[in-house]
């Protein structure tokens, strides 16, 4: 990000956070995090920075100074919870600064896929130095996003293509394969067909419509319907010159490319649909008859499950379902407790580093009889310094933690949170299984509250005797 000609630092960066803090994209502003700076007032803080740095380097460049860096980071759309990816975005930022540049992460929520907009200071928390972007920084990025997302359990883009292609290309979704697939194709039909020598592979390619020519010492190929040709040289491994004349001479087999497809994720248990109810909402034969197939098969699942857990008694099913679930929201507790607390140590700490900043500026500002020429040339500071005084009186604060002590307190915290972390996520798949098991078994047996059968008529018999 540049401040460009015309615009000041506080105004471009006001623009993008702006933009980013959206509260119609943030859930109301739930969804947004920072680091050694506050939400309310990141762009006068990073703005605050630029004068500081200026002031003890003595540099100062013009419009083409960059000023704060930006990542935007995507998730598989139903795959991770909007609180979930946007403590991911916060280890990302915190990992790839290294902990050196204030930042906010702010987690968009009205696409269909769950992304951060991560936004970081290019001045350094000491306004020392600067963010210097280096050769190959959008690469290390991917794949530090990528690790931390296959240690949490999410997936990836594989493969990810260095040219400026949609997600479905990427993903192999697309409808029409390209020019070089329909040539490796035809080539692969008329390899079937057993010629003897290139002339005879370049007619039976001809009698497909592929247009077969030699300029020099290349091949070039085209296929109907395309404007521009393709030389063989560039099909790739296993079909070009020397390979298919390894293959013609018998030297070598030839394996037809095919196309990687994504392994099938193991059967997992799915609640059973109701299918009287989905047929009264409109629905016609045929979704009648998917849903037949898939209930069957989640019949199968869930009794798999059982069977391996030893949960074939639906009381003992009842039983360690509850205490899952209490297990998980007890981890999910502790989780945000930490999370909470560790939110209030960072606000804390950069409003006691912007206190301090700020204090002999506001103390002359004060003896000045608050002047307003005086605000007019420091207001950067004077604000910074109210906000200060406000979040501390918002927390009724009297006598003011060590920063040395927060970040005692912080670190302790972040590891704690770590280590539930992991058994959160085994807590919650098991939670989540028993809780469709159980509910699946109730729905199959008839039981309408969670209740076996047996007990209800008992309960009616006791009530009838009475």
């Amino acid at each position: 990000m540049h401040t460009g000609d015309v615009r000041t630092v506080v105004a471009a960066i006001h623009k993008i956070v702006a933009y980013s803090e959206n509260p119609h994209k943030t859930d109301g502003g739930k969804l947004i995090s920072s680091f050694q700076c506050s939400r309310e007032t990141a762009d006068v803080e990073f703005a605050f920075s630029k004068c500081q740095y200026q002031a003890k380097t003595g540099r100062a460049r013009g419009g083409d100074d960059v000023i704060a860096y930006q990542i935007r980071q995507s998730f598989l759309p139903g795959e991770i919870t909007p609180e979930e990816a946007n403590r991911l975005g916060v280890e990302l930022a915190q990992r790839f600064t290294k902990g050196n540049h204030a930042f906010i992460v702010c987690t968009h929520t009205d696409k269909k896929h769950i992304h951060n907009h991560i936004i970081w200071n290019s001045t350094a928390l000491d306004c020392s130095r600067k963010f210097r972007n280096f050769w190959g920084s959008t690469k290390a990025v991917r794949r530090l996003s990528d690790t931390i997302c296959i240690q949490n359990g999410y997936s990836i883009v594989d493969n990810p293509q260095l040219k400026g292609e949609s997600y479905n290309k990427w993903q192999g979704y697309t409808k029409k394969p390209c020019h070089r697939d329909e040539l490796r194709a035809a080539i692969d039909r008329a390899l079937e067909k057993g010629p003897g020598d290139f002339e005879s592979l370049f007619d039976l390619l001809r009698e497909a419509g592929i247009q077969v020519d030699r300029r020099g010492k290349s091949i070039r190929l085209k296929a109907p319907g395309w404007n521009n040709v393709a030389r063989m040289s560039s099909l790739g491994s296993g079909y070009t010159e020397d390979d298919l004349a390894a293959v013609l001479a018998g030297k070598k087999k030839h394996t037809p490319r095919e196309k990687t497809a994504a392994p099938a994720d193991p059967p997992k248990v799915n609640l059973l649909v109701d299918i009287q109810a989905k047929l009264a909402e409109g629905k016609g034969a045929g979704y009648a008859r998917w849903a037949t197939s898939f209930n069957l098969k989640q019949m199968a699942n869930t009794l798999n499950y059982l069977t391996e857990n030893k949960l074939l008694d639906y009381g003992a099913l009842c039983k360690k379902t509850e205490t899952a679930t209490a297990h998980f929201h007890e981890l999910s507790g502790k989780i945000k407790a930490a999370e909470a607390r560790m939110s209030e140590i960072a606000e804390l700490k950069t409003q006691i580093i912007n206190y301090s900043k700020t204090r002999e500026v506001y103390a002359a500002y004060r003896k000045a009889g608050y002047s307003k020429k005086f605000l007019a040339e420091h207001e950067r500071e004077i604000l910074l310094h109210k906000a200060a005084k406000k979040a501390f009186d918002e927390l009724g604060l009297k006598k003011l933690p060590t920063v040395k002590s927060l970040q005692a307190e912080y670190a302790e915290l972040l590891a704690e949170k770590k280590r539930a972390y992991s058994e959160y996520r085994s807590a919650r798949d098991e939670m989540q299984n028993l809780q469709m098991a159980r509910a699946n078994v109730a729905r199959i047996m008839g039981y309408d509250d969670m209740t076996p059968t047996i007990e209800k008529k008992q309960k009616t018999h006791s009530h009838d005797t009475r």
